[in-house]
C-alpha cells in the first residue's frame, strides 16, 4: 500500500492567459523557507491547469502565453532539496484551451446545448470535455509526457472525472455501436459510464507506462464509493473543505467509509474562507487546527488546499496558518501511523447498497450526525464489506434489501449480531415487504404526513412527554409477536386548502391510531419513520433522542464507550497493533453560522450567497469523564503528544479516566 505523508498542500493554480508575469516573482529560498514556515512535507503543485495552460515546456499541450521558464521544475527541484515531496497536478475533465481549438469535443445534452460547469457561450468558467471524443488523447498523451518529463515526481493527480449524459457526435457513435438509444436518458447513462470506464483505464495506463508504481489519484465526487474502480487508485484524497458547503460532518463520514477500503488515504480541506478559487480569503487558525486534527482523529493523513498567485510567490500568511495546524499534526504523527478503527457500529450506506449518483445521501447524512453526536464508535461500510466485527448493523431509511445482501445479513444474525432498521430500510428490493422479520404486520406507507409519535419510557426523549411530531411519512405496521415500542398518533387530516390549521400541520388526535412507532423482537429492531433523513432535514434534537435511546436499547451493555461528551465533541477509538496500544481522539470545537443568502451586486460569487459554517474560538471543556470497555488490559494511560500520564480506574463498568480539561484535540494513548 501506497503510504502518503502527514502534511501536504494542494497548490491551486489555475490562472488566467490575461494575467502577464506568470511565475516571474519565484525565488526558490523564499519557496523552500515558506514551506519550512508551514511544516510542509508534500506539495502538489500544476502540470496543466483548468484553464488548459501547462507550466512546463510541452510539445502537446500549450505553455502559458505569459510564462517564460520551467516554472513546474523549479518548484519540484526547489521542494527536494529540502525533502519536500511533489505529486504533480493536470485538470482531466475541465481544458478550456482544448475547447477552443476543438469545440466539437466538449460536452453537450440532447438538445444540443454545452454540458458542464458552463452552459452558455457567454459564461464565465470551465468547460467540460467528453471523454468518449479525441480529447481523451490528448489528455493521455499530456499525462504521458509530464511523467516522462518529471522522473522524480511523487505521483500525479487527475482532477474532474466525471461525465454527463453527452450526445456528441463520439457518444452518438459508441451508442450506436453499443445498441443503445441517445433519446432515453438510462442509455445516454450507460455511454457515460462507459467514458469513465474508458478513462480510467487509458489515463491510468498513461501514467504506470512511464512508471509502474508511480501513486495515482482520480479526483471523482464518489471517490471510494465505486468498488470496482478502486484498482485504478494508489491512494485516497477526500476532498471536504466544510466551509465550502461540505460542512463539518462531511469528512468524518467519508473517512469511516474509506479506512475499510485498504488503502492510505488524506483529508482535503482549504486554507479559504469559502471554497477553491478564493484569492484573499483565510479561514480562521483555530478552524485550520481542528480540521487536521479531525483528519488523524478518523485515520487519515493531512492536506490543505492553496492557490498560488499568479506571480508565483507562496503567501507568508497563508503558511503561518497552515504552519499552526502542521506544527501540532507533525507532534502527534507517531500516534496516528498505522492506526485502524474501532467500532460497535456498522452503518450500511444507503448511497453504497443503492450504488447511488447523487453526491449526497439524506439518510447517510442524517445516520452519520446521530452518531457523531451520540458518540458511538462506529464505521461506514458498502454490501462487499465484512459484518461479523460490529455488535450492529444499521439499515438507515432507504436501503433495500435483495437476496444476496439478505443471506449474508441472516449469517450475520445467526453469528449473534443485531439490526437496526428504519423507514424503509430492510425491505425487500421490490418495497413490497420486509426481508426480515420485524415482529409486526406492515400495512405500508401511512397516509398521513407529518404524524406524531408516543414511544415507550425507554426510548422516548427524557424531556418529552407529550407525542412529538415526525416531520415526514412513517410505514404503517403493527406489532404481533414482538414488543412494542410506542404508539403513533395521526393528525385530525393532511393540511390542504379544503382543510387545515394554525400555521403547520394539525395538531395530532388523543387517541393512537392503532398502528406502532417500533417494534423489538429478538435481536432486530425497527423504527416506522425515516428518522436520519428526519434528522438530516429538520435537526431536531427529540428525534436525535428517540433513535440514540433506541439504539443503545439494543446494544444493551456492548457500547465500548460511554461519556460525558456534550453532542457538539467528536470521537474516535483507533489501534495500533504494531504497538499494541489504542488511542481515543477527543474533538471539540464549537461551529456557527456565519453570513447568508443575499444576493450581492456586482459580486463575482456565482448566483447568491450562502451561510458559512465556521470555527474561531475553541472554548475548554472540563472534567471529561471517559468509561472503556476494551478487550485487554490496560496497564498504563498518558496524554500524548504532552507524555503527561493519566490517572485511572477499573470499575466493573469498565476503564474510567477523567481529563481535567479538553481543548481543541487531546489523544489519549492506553498502553
Amino acid at each position: 500500500m501506497h503510504q502518503l505523508r502527514f502534511r501536504q498542500v494542494h497548490l491551486d493554480f489555475h490562472t488566467s492567459p490575461d494575467i502577464a508575469g506568470i511565475g516571474a516573482a519565484f525565488d526558490k529560498r523564499h519557496w523552500q523557507d515558506t514551506l519550512r514556515a508551514g511544516h510542509v512535507d508534500s506539495i502538489t503543485c500544476f502540470a496543466k491547469c483548468h484553464h488548459g495552460w501547462s507550466y512546463h515546456p510541452t510539445r502537446v499541450g500549450r505553455q502559458h502565453p505569459h510564462l517564460s521558464f520551467d516554472l513546474l521544475r523549479a518548484q519540484v527541484e526547489a521542494s527536494k532539496e529540502i525533502d519536500v515531496n511533489v505529486p504533480i497536478y493536470l485538470s482531466a475533465g475541465l481544458d478550456n484551451v482544448m475547447s477552443s481549438e476543438h469545440p466539437e469535443w466538449r460536452e453537450v445534452d440532447a438538445g444540443g446545448r454545452y454540458l458542464g460547469w458552463v452552459t452558455g457561450l457567454l459564461m464565465p468558467g470551465f468547460h467540460t470535455m467528453c471523454f468518449h471524443s479525441p480529447y481523451l488523447d490528448y489528455l493521455c498523451e499530456q499525462i504521458s509526457e509530464v511523467v516522462r518529463l518529471f522522473p522524480e515526481a511523487d505521483g500525479i493527480f487527475l482532477d474532474i472525472v466525471s461525465q454527463g449524459q453527452c450526445c456528441c457526435r463520439w457518444c452518438r457513435e459508441v451508442m450506436e455501436h453499443e445498441g443503445l438509444d441517445p433519446t432515453h436518458e438510462m442509455d445516454r447513462l450507460r455511454c457515460a459510464e462507459l467514458a469513465v470506464q474508458r478513462y480510467y483505464q487509458r489515463a491510468t495506463a498513461a501514467v504506470r507506462a512511464e512508471r509502474a508504481g508511480l501513486p495515482v489519484f482520480h479526483n471523482s465526487a464518489h471517490t471510494g464509493r465505486r468498488r470496482e474502480l478502486l484498482r485504478f487508485y494508489s491512494h485516497l484524497e477526500l476532498e471536504s473543505l466544510p466551509t465550502g458547503g461540505w460542512g463539518y460532518d462531511h469528512f468524518p463520514f467519508a473517512a469511516k467509509y474509506c479506512h475499510l477500503l485498504g488503502l492510505d488515504y488524506l483529508g482535503m480541506t482549504g486554507k479559504f474562507h469559502t471554497t477553491w478559487g478564493e484569492f484573499g480569503g483565510y479561514k480562521h487558525p483555530n478552524a485550520l487546527r481542528y480540521e487536521c486534527a479531525a483528519m488523524l482523529a478518523f485515520g487519515a493523513k493531512c492536506s490543505v488546499g492553496d492557490q498560488l498567485h499568479p506571480c508565483g510567490t507562496l503567501d507568508e500568511s497563508t503558511y503561518a496558518l497552515v504552519g499552526q495546524a502542521y506544527a501540532e499534526v507533525e507532534r502527534k504523527e507517531p500516534w496516528c501511523a498505522g492506526a485502524r478503527s474501532v467500532a460497535d457500529v456498522g452503518l450500511l450506506s444507503s448511497a453504497a447498497v443503492r450504488r447511488q449518483t447523487e453526491v449526497e445521501s439524506p439518510a447517510d447524512t442524517g445516520a452519520a450526525r446521530v452518531l457523531l453526536e451520540g458518540h458511538y464508535l462506529f464505521d461506514v461500510l458498502d454490501d462487499q464489506m465484512d459484518f461479523a466485527r460490529y455488535k450492529v448493523i444499521v439499515l438507515p431509511d432507504d436501503v433495500p434489501v435483495d437476496e444476496t445482501l439478505r443471506a449474508k445479513l441472516e449469517a450475520y444474525l445467526a453469528a449473534g449480531g443485531r439490526l437496526f432498521l428504519t423507514g424503509g430500510g430492510g425491505l425487500r428490493a421490490s418495497g413490497e415487504a420486509f426481508a426480515f422479520d420485524i415482529g409486526a404486520d406492515d400495512a405500508g406507507p401511512s397516509p398521513f404526513q407529518p404524524d406524531y409519535v408516543q414511544p415507550t419510557g425507554e426510548i422516548a426523549p427524557d424531556y418529552v412527554a407529550a407525542p412529538m411530531v415526525m416531520y415526514m411519512r412513517s410505514r404503517r405496521i403493527r406489532v404481533t409477536h414482538g414488543r412494542s415500542l410506542g404508539q403513533v398518533h395521526d393528525p385530525y387530516f393532511n393540511r390542504t386548502w379544503q382543510h387545515f390549521c394554525s400555521h403547520q400541520h394539525a395538531p395530532y388526535q388523543p387517541e393512537p391510531s392503532g398502528y406502532d412507532c417500533g417494534v423489538l423482537h429478538g435481536s432486530i429492531l425497527y423504527l416506522a419513520h425515516p428518522v436520519f433523513t428526519i434528522y438530516r432535514a429538520f435537526g431536531a434534537v427529540a428525534c436525535r433522542k428517540y433513535v440514540t435511546r433506541a439504539l443503545d436499547l439494543l446494544l444493551g451493555d456492548g457500547r465500548t464507550l460511554t461519556s460525558d461528551l456534550p453532542s457538539t465533541a467528536r470521537l474516535s477509538l483507533m489501534e495500533q497493533p504494531e504497538q499494541g496500544r489504542y488511542v481515543l481522539h477527543l474533538l471539540h470545537a464549537t461551529m456557527s453560522t456565519r453570513g447568508g443568502s443575499l444576493a450581492v451586486e456586482g459580486s463575482t460569487i456565482t448566483g447568491r450567497s450562502a451561510p458559512v459554517e465556521v470555527i474561531e474560538d475553541l472554548l475548554p471543556l472540563h472534567d471529561v469523564c471517559v468509561t472503556l470497555r476494551l478487550p485487554r488490559p490496560v496497564t498504563k494511560v498518558t496524554l500524548e503528544p504532552q507524555g503527561q500520564p493519566l490517572a485511572f480506574q477499573h470499575t466493573p463498568q469498565g476503564l474510567r479516566f477523567k481529563l481535567d480539561q479538553l481543548l481543541c484535540h487531546q489523544m489519549v494513548v492506553l498502553e
